[in-house]
């Protein structure tokens, strides 16, 4: 589809792009506007997004734009959407916009040096920064070739469980984590964590400005005894203060209604701090504007109670681990019998399996 103008308005153009949602690569459509692609996810609530906004080095910068093409789209060829949502970027924590907005709760350690995030550590987490040296692990930087990228593959199958669900990354092949791990280059590294010649763990940390965040941390659960994510924390808190970055970003601190978490805990005991970000929920059309004021537009996840999303979020893992034990003392085929399920795909493979029902 050519772009479209429309008097004043800048060119909307439509196009096909590759986003990743939970490890799966999926070709949907965006629309370019201002240097952005932006996408439109959902059905009860159409929900336009910037893609990758995470990881973007900048924000929507004339978000008023934004709203009239989106508003007029009969005339500037946007798609249609119910509500726009966009946020600022750290350090940035004032609103900007009168328009309806949430908190973003994002787990950050504003960098100081690596003496002063030391020092408020605790005592405990200290400790488990020693304990992995003197275990022999050694931490690195490495720039991604494919070397790194085999010993990430064997990272990625350690386990097939990852925080009491599917890991998305197990099983993968060698171009889908080649695919996976060369985002943003130019402005990410890699932190890996080596007992000997085996890698046990790493950091993938992508800048965006003065800000270094966490894409992917990845332990080998095999290992736990050595402390790894303790060790790459350390590691890229001393990166990000060679670098001269203001902000080291791990994720949410709080996610939505999730409540208090082992994950959240763990950042918490390695400096980790909540600061909050502005993101907006612009409603676009009347439907918009209702599910806004419902709370609608957060989904299932951002409108069940703490308690009952705890509980939703412990029976899956319950569920999980049984199917894992049960697969796990299936007999194993006869390779005849295998090789005339060609059907099937194989593990890590983006092409659905027909047995099965379609994501959500």
């Amino acid at each position: 589809m050519p772009p479209v103008t429309s008097g004043s308005h800048a060119p909307v153009t439509a196009r096909q792009i590759e986003i990743s949602v939970k490890g799966k690569r999926f070709m949907v459509p965006a629309w370019e506007i201002q240097g952005k692609n932006i996408v439109v996810k959902g059905r009860f609530v159409r929900v336009a997004e910037i893609d990758a906004e995470e990881w973007l080095e900048t924000e929507l910068e004339n978000p008023e734009e934004c709203i009239r093409q989106f508003r007029d789209r009969r005339r500037s060829g946007a798609p249609r959407a119910d509500i726009l949502n966009f946020a600022q970027k750290l350090p940035s924590t004032v609103a900007k916009y009168a328009y309806p907005s949430e908190m973003d709760s994002i787990a950050a350690v504003q960098i100081t040096t690596f003496d002063e995030w030391w020092e408020g550590l605790p005592q405990e987490s200290r400790k488990n920064v020693r304990k992995s040296q003197k275990r022999g692990v050694v931490v690195m930087v490495k720039e991604l070739d494919d070397d790194l990228i085999k010993d990430i593959i064997d990272v990625n199958n350690d386990s097939p469980l990852r925080q009491g669900r599917t890991f998305d990354h197990y099983g993968k092949n060698f171009d889908q984590v080649k695919k996976d791990q060369s985002s943003f280059p130019g402005r990410s590294d890699f932190i890996c964590a080596y007992l000997g010649e085996e890698l046990i763990g790493f950091i993938k940390l992508v800048y965006s400005g003065k800000v270094a965040a966490i894409l992917q941390i990845l332990p080998k659960a095999s290992h736990a005894d050595k402390k790894v994510a303790n060790a790459l924390i350390a590691k890229a808190v001393e990166v990000c203060e060679s670098k001269g970055m203001s902000h080291f970003v791990y994720g949410q601190y709080n996610y939505k209604n999730k409540g208090d978490s082992s994950l959240r805990q763990f950042k918490v005991r390695n400096g980790f701090n909540e600061i909050l970000v502005p993101r907006f929920y612009v409603p676009l059309t009347l439907w918009g504007r209702f599910c806004q004021q419902m709370n609608l537009h957060r989904g299932l996840r951002g409108a069940l109670p703490p308690r009952i999303l705890a509980l939703l979020v412990n029976a899956r893992a319950r569920w999980y681990k049984f199917t894992l034990r049960r697969c796990s003392s299936t007999p194993e085929q006869s390779n005849r019998n295998r090789q005339m399920e060609r059907s099937i795909p194989p593990a890590g493979s983006n092409i659905p399996d027909p047995r099965m029902s379609s994501p959500d």
